[in-house]
């Protein structure tokens, strides 16, 4: 049984490594990465090809099989929530011409469940549908950790020992600093990114009531390059925001 369960684990996290690597992956480095032997890894790999989960490319390097691709948007495209929140981000890419986002928060990070770009004039976030970003350098995350985060000491408790990494100049690294924020971020009701998570991106975020009337179940954001929309623009446009996502 203990055998299964890690041989079990072992194809997942091969599976995992996998779709680090969009452009494929060898067998060789795929080992090195994952240390571990190659006919380990190769084992792992044969499972998920006979599940259409893996494939090899022309060049003999492993991918993402298409029938693991398939699954994963059937899936994302059949979820409630973002059923639900995709007409708000459409109306939000619309007024804006800015990548809208639906994310939940899961403890230090958040969790992007639905993304909507522009149809011209896109940027590259770091953000994609199932990824993740740190919570206190994102608007989504903070204006959800204001609503669980009251006090400085449950601020400082959040924290704990891990120190709060600051990708850019503009990135919060205090208890003290995120503290205020927080405070900030719950008096005016909603959150915002200063090119904290980003150089040169800015983000407003507003909550969503998807499963309850008080409690959010999540944040919805805009974002966009900061010189074609200034976060100011946001600010003074929030009340039409918070219409658009008012579910």
């Amino acid at each position: 049984m203990t055998d299964r369960l890690v041989g079990a684990d072992r194809v997942l996290a091969v599976l995992a490594e996998l779709a680090r690597h969009p452009d494929g992956i060898g067998l060789d480095d795929l080992a090195r990465t994952m240390a571990s032997p190659k006919p380990t890894v190769h084992r792992a790999l044969a499972a998920l090809r006979r599940a259409g989960f893996a494939a090899q490319d022309g060049y003999g390097r492993y991918v993402l099989g298409d029938e693991f691709l398939r699954l994963a948007f059937a899936h994302h495209e059949a979820r409630p929530d973002h059923v639900r929140v995709l007409p708000v981000l459409r109306a939000l890419v619309a007024r804006y011409g800015e990548t809208a986002h639906y994310a939940t928060l899961d403890g230090r990070w958040v969790v992007y469940r639905s993304k909507l770009d522009p149809p011209a004039g896109a940027v590259r976030l770091t953000s994609v549908i199932g990824g993740r970003n740190m919570a206190h350098t994102t608007a989504v995350g903070k204006l959800l950790l204001a609503d669980r985060l009251r006090t400085e000491q449950e601020v400082r408790a959040w924290v704990g020992d891990q120190p709060l990494k600051t990708p850019t100049p503009h990135s919060l690294g205090t208890v003290e600093a995120l503290h205020a924020e927080l405070v900030r971020t719950r008096e005016r009701g909603f959150g915002t990114d200063d090119q904290e998570n980003e150089e040169g991106v800015s983000c407003l975020a507003v909550p969503a009531f998807l499963t309850s009337p008080s409690v959010p179940s999540g944040a919805i954001s805009v974002s966009g390059l900061a010189y074609r929309t200034p976060l100011q623009k946001l600010i003074d446009d929030v009340a039409a925001i918070k219409a658009i996502v008012a579910f």
